[in-house]
This record gives C-alpha cells, sequence and structure tokens, in this order.
C-alpha cells in the first residue's frame, strides 16, 4: 500500500540542522521544518537572534548552537555538539557588491571563507563525526547568480557556481548511503535585507524580471521541506531554480 502523500512530506522523526538560522532565509527554513514536525539543530553567530527564531517555531527539543561558521574551531565545535541529523540546510552566506575591476584580494577571499569553505567543511566535519544519518538529505542554499551573470556579484557568483561542481561530486560519493545532495537557487525575495518593499527601486526592478513575480521565504522553505521530505528520495545532484521565470 502506498504512503500517504501528506506523510511524503511530514519531517516528524527527523533532525534538522540549518545554518543561518537566525535571520532571512535560514530562520523561516527553520521555523517551516518545526512547523512540518522536525527537531531542529539552529546555528547562527547571534545567540540572541537565535532565540528570537525559537521563540517563532512550533514547540519541540530544538537546540541552539551559536556559531561563526568561518572559524574552523566554530565548525568542530558545532560538528561534536551537534546530535546525528536526518536533514542539513545550509543558509549561511553572504553578499557584496562590487565589480570584478574594483575586487580586492581581501573580498574575493571573505566570499571564498563564507560562501564556499565553511558550508564545505562543516559537512566534511559531521561526516567525520558520523553525525549525518544514513537517508539523510543535504541542502546547499545557492542562487540564480550561479546559473547566470549579475552585474556586481562577481566573486559571490563564483563561489555559489562552485558549490554545483560540491554538490554533483558529494552525491555520488554518498549515494551507498542513500543520502541525497541538493541545492536550492532562489533569485530575489524580498526581506529585510532589501529594505521597504513598497517604495524600493531595485525590488521593482527585479518584479519586472520576474514572470511569476517575486518569491518569499516561504516558497523557499518550501522547496526546502521537499527536498528533506521523503518525497525527494529519488532527487539527487541537482538544483532547485526558485525564481518565477527570471532565468529563462
Amino acid at each position: 500500500m502506498s504512503t500517504p502523500a501528506h506523510k511524503l512530506f511530514s519531517l516528524e522523526g527527523k533532525t534538522i540542522l540549518v545554518t543561518g538560522a537566525s535571520s532571512e532565509l535560514g530562520q523561516q527554513i527553520a521555523i517551516s521544518c518545526s512547523q512540518r514536525g522536525a527537531r531542529v539543530v539552529l546555528t547562527g553567530r547571534d545567540m540572541a537572534r537565535l532565540e528570537q527564531t525559537r521563540e517563532r517555531m512550533h514547540a519541540g527539543d530544538h537546540l541552539l548552537v551559536p556559531a561563526d561558521l568561518t572559524s574552523a574551531a566554530d565548525r568542530d565545535a558545532l560538528a561534536q555538539a551537534s546530535p546525528a541529523i536526518d536533514g542539513l540546510v545550509h543558509c549561511a552566506g553572504q553578499q557584496m557588491l562590487c565589480p570584478i575591476h574594483q575586487l580586492s584580494e581581501g573580498l574575493v577571499t571573505e566570499m571564498y571563507n563564507v560562501n564556499f569553505l565553511a558550508p564545505v567543511m562543516l559537512t566534511q566535519l559531521l561526516f567525520a563525526a558520523k553525525r549525518i544519518a544514513q537517508q539523510a538529505s543535504i541542502i546547499f542554499l545557492l542562487s540564480t547568480s550561479a546559473h547566470i551573470g549579475t552585474r556586481g556579484v562577481g566573486p559571490y557568483s563564483a563561489m555559489k557556481s562552485a558549490m554545483l561542481g560540491i554538490i554533483r561530486c558529494l552525491a555520488i560519493e554518498q549515494g551507498k548511503r542513500k543520502i541525497h545532495v541538493n541545492g536550492i537557487s532562489p533569485s530575489a525575495v524580498p526581506t529585510p535585507m532589501w529594505g521597504n518593499p513598497d517604495d524600493n527601486v531595485m525590488l521593482d526592478a527585479q518584479r519586472a524580471r520576474h514572470p511569476l513575480g517575486l518569491g518569499t521565504p516561504e516558497d523557499v522553505a518550501n522547496g526546502a521541506i521537499y527536498l528533506l521530505s521523503d518525497a525527494s528520495r529519488l532527487v539527487t545532484g541537482t538544483t532547485l531554480v526558485m525564481d518565477g521565470g527570471a532565468v529563462i
């Protein structure tokens, strides 16, 4: 007898680690995971903001572990403090606007440390500590800038593009354990970092590029729920582009 659809999309009994859970998309993904029944391990640099996220979540045995993931020591401490996890969502990241002809080595290094090295090495440490369970799901939050050229975000785009290769390689390496590895590439999603959505020239320009309009943090979280759930058990090594049609 087939499994009911609502159970396939449930996260009941799963433990999910969400990085960058103190704000923006990471916060919403943590909240949505709790609404689907998951126990969530939240990590971010600011403990007070992690507490604010937990206050918005459904009640549960959620765990808060503050960490700066650009620090090797903090990454190791997080891996050791984490329980066994059934899902890992890498949301921590940073974007900085700078045309390539004005780049400094320091800025490129910072983009590398935050957007590439930190998630890759945290994943490696979690595997080394045997914290990632059989049949787990690993999600890297990317961007449409990993797929198309975008003015002013060269280093950010390069690091997100590099994650496409990591996703494919890790999916092959971990297939024997039935672990699936995927990315989510959202386009512009209005969050507080964009400012006032009702009076915003940048957002107006973005809306004009998106046939289906701009998404919401909840839309991105729903994509994560799908990839974390048993409904996506045969999906691996790919990236879910959530862009309202902007790329096409």
